[in-house]
């Protein structure tokens, strides 16, 4: 009886596609609701704090140059990534990154501890071309974001962005930012150039954890 209505659930498409959707739910919602209830999950790590508005915008400016399409920010617990990386990547680290740049693929190295590695000026000199630090890079150029005001481009309307980044922290009840740190916003960013407010971004990455071992 049982491989009967085996045989007639395979059989019936309509049939197996629905089964296939409820089970499919129902295994999700069994291993996704619990996180958010984790505080490993949704509590910031310590020393962990909202993007500032230079930090922000560098943000915008790595998501707008898709460097996440060769760069992943999720360093697996492996030894392997450790040795090389440094300490694994844990999920109170990402409390304050919407959407997560964890990547898929790693044509470039993972830069979830980047932060500090080196100094202003190599990032700089990467960043204006790759090959003259790392000269087995394939890595693009970008000298073209020296040129760019980064308050013309991703700063325009940085006080919103730090208004809605505040509603999602709000939402999971971590702090956040402060009014007057939103409405001195632009004058922090200033005159900083594109390539400045991504290397603002790029150092400040991963430096909760970074010398954990």
């Amino acid at each position: 009886m049982t491989m009967l209505k085996h045989e007639q659930i395979e059989k019936s498409v309509g049939l197996l596609i629905v089964l296939t959707l409820l089970t499919v739910i129902w295994g999700g919602l069994l291993e996704i609701v619990p996180l958010f209830f984790q505080k490993s999950t949704t509590t910031p790590v310590e020393g962990t704090k909202p993007y500032d508005a230079v930090r922000l915008a560098g943000r915008d400016i790595y998501i707008r140059e898709g460097c996440f399409l060769c760069h992943s920010q999720m360093i697996r617990p492996f030894r392997a990534e450790t040795e090389r990386y440094g300490h694994y990547s844990v999920a109170g680290e990402y409390v304050y990154d919407h959407p997560f740049q964890w990547g898929s693929k790693r044509t470039g190295p993972d830069l979830h501890r980047v932060g500090g590695r080196y100094s202003d000026e190599w990032q700089r000199a990467h960043l204006m071309n790759p090959r003259d630090v790392v000269p087995e890079s394939n890595m693009p150029a970008f000298a073209f974001l020296a040129a760019t005001k980064a308050k013309d481009s991703v700063g325009a309307d940085i006080e919103k962005k730090m208004e809605i980044m505040r509603g999602y922290a709000k939402v999971r009840g971590i702090p956040t930012y402060s009014d007057e740190e939103i409405k001195g916003a632009k004058a922090a960013i200033g005159d900083k150039t594109e390539m400045d407010v991504l290397i603002a971004y790029l150092q400040g990455l991963g430096l909760a954890l970074k010398n954990v071992k």
